[in-house]
């Protein structure tokens, strides 16, 4: 038989089929999860309500519930009702997956994450950034809201200039910066101007990001592995590596392995660079975000002529403003905007005079002063949590940023990952992150305790630590 009833917010078709009420109610709602007609978290109608909706018997609705929260399908709690698991389904044999192109849906969102990279987006600092914005648009003149510079705005470029040169020790010359749309876009400008100067190789470190070799290689650039041990990446391997014409680091912390570029091998990579003629260029990565150690300035104050610095909004504010920029050696500028096109078709005018005004204004340094007191706070908490809930786990990489390395048993990360999936909680581990050139030497997961809000975090714990080994 086949009732309507509304106890989702929407009316909701279930088919009680004839093999048995009791099974039929069981499988109706299994396949009204499965095909999202019932979204994670929804809201069922208590065991009463829907008894009567359906005209059967209402230790039938309860028994039905039970068992679909033992299978992991609905979850109970008192003063909560029933509502829909937060993971992904158990799917029978054969059942389409969530992302197959016969359903055209995707992933449900995890109830958790500890994916590295993004800051509490919960944080955002909302009215102080309205506030820049009403004084920028106020400020702004005419020819503001025309196509853009494709350098960027000079209000930016400018208030970049003294914000990089008093934080992070950079050379910024206004008319050396370029404004992008993130990292991503200002590496790919980079990779297209390094092909067209005949560059074959850009070396990269044994551990980074995917897309950030990804986005490289589209230009036309092999990108050979440059080994990693306790001191950072084997800059002195640089010169062996004959067809290099440059190299991508993140020397203030290292990102996953969470390593400061010991200081012989800054200096080493210098040399390289004005031996070779090549360039360094620099992810300054979450380098803002200190706790138990002195700054360390970026790589590009000992060379400006030879490094080029990659800096973006994303970690500090939120990677939705799609702002950064480069800080280039002399005459790579034209080259780089010749690649970008005549004007900026990427980045918002408007957004640009908001950050230059949320720098100018001192807002910028409040708002990161608050973060990295958060995020110490956070980072305080996991170490807590592990020491008292797993021991064995070893944990490193926490002198800065926004992400810890934990060391797992040899042969357990697949298997970690996995069962913290089922928990509802999203974390990667290092092979994740491992160029495919570097051989697997350890096991471990990258955690980014930067990513939950206030409010998940508590949940996001419990959850990390009930799957470690």
């Amino acid at each position: 038989m086949a009732d309507e009833w509304a106890g989702f917010g929407a009316d909701l078709h279930l088919e009680l089929r004839g093999q048995g009420l009791r099974a039929g109610l069981m499988d109706a709602l299994r396949e009204a999860v499965r095909t999202g007609r019932l979204a994670p978290g929804a809201r069922l109608p208590s065991s009463r309500t829907l008894a009567a909706d359906l005209g059967i018997a209402r230790n039938t609705v309860a028994d039905a519930y039970a068992e679909l929260v033992a299978e992991g399908w609905l979850t109970a709690r008192q003063g909560s009702g029933t509502r829909v698991a937060r993971r992904a389904a158990p799917r029978r044999s054969g059942a389409a997956s969530p992302t197959s192109p016969r359903t055209g849906r995707v992933r449900q969102r995890p109830a958790y994450s500890l994916v590295a990279g993004t800051p509490d987006l919960a944080s955002f600092p909302r009215a102080e950034w309205i506030k820049a914005s009403r004084r920028a648009l106020t400020a702004a003149p005419h020819e503001a809201f025309g196509y853009g510079d494709p350098y960027g705005r000079v209000e930016l470029r400018n208030a970049l200039a003294d914000y990089l040169a008093r934080a992070r020790g950079v050379y910024a010359e206004p008319g050396r910066i370029v404004i992008c749309s993130g990292f991503v876009h200002g590496l790919t400008l980079i990779g297209t101007v390094l092909r067209q100067r005949k560059v074959r190789d850009v070396a990269v470190e044994a551990y980074g990001y995917a897309v950030h070799r990804e986005r490289l290689g589209d230009t036309g650039l092999r990108l050979p592995a440059l080994p990693f041990d306790a001191l950072g990446s084997r800059t002195g391997e640089l010169a062996a590596m004959k067809d290099v014409g440059a190299v991508l680091l993140t020397p203030a912390h290292q990102f996953p392995m969470g390593v400061a570029l010991h200081p012989d091998r800054r200096t080493e990579i210098v040399d390289w660079a004005r031996r070779s003629g090549g360039l360094v260029l620099e992810d300054d990565y979450d380098g803002e975000f200190r706790y138990d150690r002195q700054p360390i300035g970026a790589l590009q104050g000992l060379d400006p002529d030879r490094v080029v610095y990659l800096g973006t909004a994303s970690k500090a504010l939120a990677p939705g403003l799609r702002i950064g920029w480069l800080v280039l050696p002399p005459g790579l500028a034209d080259e780089v905007v010749a690649v970008k096109g005549p004007v900026d078709w990427a980045t918002s005018t408007l957004d640009q005079l908001t950050l230059a005004e949320f720098l100018v204004s001192g807002a910028y340094d409040r708002h990161v002063r608050g973060m990295r007191l958060r995020y110490r706070r956070r980072r305080d908490q996991l170490v807590e949590a592990l020491a008292e809930r797993a021991p064995e786990i070893t944990v490193s990489g926490i002198a800065a940023g926004m992400h810890a390395v934990l060391e797992l048993p040899p042969g357990t990360e697949t298997s970690v990952v996995q069962a913290a999936a089922w928990q509802g909680l999203l974390v990667e581990g290092l092979a994740q992150y491992r160029h495919p050139a570097t051989p697997p030497t350890r096991d471990a997961l990258v955690v980014g305790y930067g990513t939950p809000p206030d409010s998940a975090w508590s949940g996001t714990l419990d959850a990390l630590c009930r799957v470690l080994p």
